[in-house]
């Protein structure tokens, strides 16, 4: 019989250590009432649980590493990843941060189109499409390097922009990115607050992100939603930013407001507002095929 003081059993989470260790004959019987914690449920980013048992077997874990990682990890549960001594480096891609910071530079033509349109609320179509474009490098699910403090990345004349990042803060870890080119300038402080739950991470920005077209200087201000990354352990990992994305002109007081849909939809929309808040146009698509 199992002892009634807590102290002497464990606790709840070592009791969750013990059942992980016999993933897979609790496998077979079901995934989502493995642990009886919504956390460590396995979810299909198509919608549908009847594969839910077989995208578990599918995970990027191998069964020794799931048993030490949970050793490791469980008492994190709850808490900000920001603030943790180590990680394990099976989760990571093989760049940093900083590196990633870049990425959103893939599609900077948009911002060039920005600069030369003459509508104001087309002005909004480009950037806030542009915000969308970087939602396509989450399809790859790894965590970039945390860059020790002082570092910096720099990319010199790839298709007439220059970027430059710097780590400049350790704990919390804090990253300020600058791009430019003829047409824009593009300023990022990067900042995050984490929620460890276990097979999910959440992602809350905390940052700033600011773009000023040179043709007249109108500076624009992004508000992402939310991250989450699901699926750590168990199943397939994928990640889903459901909430809503403001880019607002604060030159003019325009601003697009889209709702970033949930379970792995990849559907957006919204509207064009002015600084009324008449909705002047309508925003539809998919951030992994178009807008």
């Amino acid at each position: 019989m199992a002892p009634n003081d807590p102290k002497q059993s464990g606790g709840f989470f070592a009791s969750i250590a013990s059942s992980i260790s016999n993933f897979g004959s609790a496998m077979t019987k079901s995934v989502n009432g493995l642990m009886g914690y919504e956390g460590l449920e396995v979810v299909n980013p198509e919608g549908g649980t009847e594969d839910a048992e077989e995208e578990a077997r599918r995970g990027r874990w191998k069964q020794e590493d799931r048993d030490s990682y949970w050793k490791m990890m469980q008492k994190y549960i709850g808490s900000d990843v920001t603030s943790m001594v180590t990680l394990p480096v099976l989760i990571f891609e093989p760049m940093s941060m900083l590196q990633k910071m870049v990425e959103l530079m893939e599609y900077s033509y948009l911002l060039d189109l920005a600069d030369e349109c003459e509508d104001p609320y087309m002005r909004l179509v480009y950037t806030t499409s542009w915000a969308i474009s970087v939602y396509y490098a989450y399809q790859r699910t790894w965590k970039p390097f945390n860059p020790i403090l002082g570092e910096t990345y720099e990319m010199v004349n790839h298709g007439g922009i220059t970027f430059i990042a710097e780590q400049v803060s350790h704990h919390p870890p804090m990253s300020a990115g600058h791009a430019e080119n003829e047409h824009f300038i593009y300023d990022i402080s990067s900042k995050v607050k984490t929620k460890f739950l276990g097979n999910s991470l959440d992602i809350y920005p905390l940052g700033r992100t600011r773009v000023t077209l040179k043709r007249d200087g109108t500076v624009f201000d992004l508000v992402p939603p939310p991250t989450k990354v699901n699926n750590l352990i168990f199943g397939r990992t994928w990640v889903d930013s459901p909430g809503e994305m403001i880019m607002t002109n604060l030159t003019t007081g325009d601003k697009a407001a889209l709702v970033v849909h949930r379970a792995g939809r990849y559907e957006i929309d919204g509207y064009v507002y002015n600084s009324t808040e008449e909705p002047k146009i309508l925003m539809t698509g998919k951030w992994n095929e178009s807008m």
